[in-house]
C-alpha cells in the first residue's frame, strides 16, 4: 500500500468485528514502534499488548467505556481484539539527560521547554496507528481516566506513564464520532508560511 494511502484511510473506528487478529501482526507493529524518533535515542516509549477479555474490561473501565456506550457507540475498548498501551517514562530522559554526553558545560541536564517523551511517545502511536492500516486492521485510540488505576491493572511502574489505549482488529460497522462534523481546518488556518 502507498503510504498516501495508509494515511489517508487511517480512521479512529469505534466497533471491531470478533475476528481474531494474527499475534504476529501486532508484534510486528509494535516492533515497528521502536523506530520513532527518541530524544538522545533514550528509548524511553514501551507499550502492553492484552488479549485476556477480563484485562480488557478492567482497562475499558478506565477508559470511561461506558460513557461512549452511553452515548450510542459500541463497546469498541474492551471489544476490540487486542489493546496496545503505549507508555513513557520521564524519569527514563532525565536519566539519560544527565549522561557526559548530554549535560551542558556546567554538567547539567538540558532545561526541558517542552517534555519530549511525549513527543517521543506520540511519534510511536502514529507509527502503530498507520502500521496498523499496512497490516489490513483498523485501530482506535482512546485517553485514560484513572492513569493509576490503568497503572494497577496491569502492573505498571509508577515512573512510566500509560498516555492511552488503541484498540486493534477488524472493523465493524460503526457509528462515526460527531466530533467529524466540525470538517477539517481551512489551509489558511492551518499552514503559516515564513511566519504565522
Amino acid at each position: 500500500m502507498e503510504f498516501k494511502d495508509t494515511v489517508l484511510k487511517r480512521r479512529m473506528v469505534r466497533n471491531f468485528s470478533d475476528k481474531p487478529v494474527d499475534i504476529q501482526a501486532i508484534e510486528h507493529i509494535v516492533d515497528l514502534t521502536r523506530h520513532a524518533p527518541s530524544a538522545g535515542f533514550t528509548q524511553g516509549q514501551s507499550f502492553v499488548i492484552v488479549t485476556k477479555p477480563e484485562l480488557k474490561k478492567a482497562i475499558a473501565r478506565t477508559c470511561g467505556e461506558e460513557g461512549y456506550v452511553q452515548g450510542g457507540f459500541d463497546p469498541f475498548i474492551s471489544k476490540a481484539p487486542v489493546l496496545l498501551i503505549p507508555c513513557v517514562s520521564e524519569a527514563a530522559y532525565h536519566r539519560r539527560y544527565q549522561e557526559a554526553d548530554k549535560v551542558d558545560d556546567e554538567g547539567n541536564e538540558i532545561v526541558w521547554p517542552v517534555p519530549y517523551w511525549f513527543m517521543d511517545t506520540g511519534c510511536s502511536v502514529m507509527i502503530a496507528l498507520l502500521a496498523a492500516v499496512d497490516e489490513g486492521l483498523v485501530a482506535a485510540f482512546a485517553g485514560s481516566q484513572d492513569l493509576d488505576a490503568l497503572r494497577k491493572v496491569l502492573n505498571i511502574p509508577a515512573e512510566v506513564t500509560p498516555v492511552g489505549v488503541i484498540g486493534i482488529g477488524y472493523r465493524a460497522v460503526d457509528v462515526p464520532s460527531p466530533s467529524l462534523k466540525r470538517g477539517r481546518k481551512s489551509d489558511a488556518e492551518y499552514v503559516h508560511r515564513e511566519g504565522w
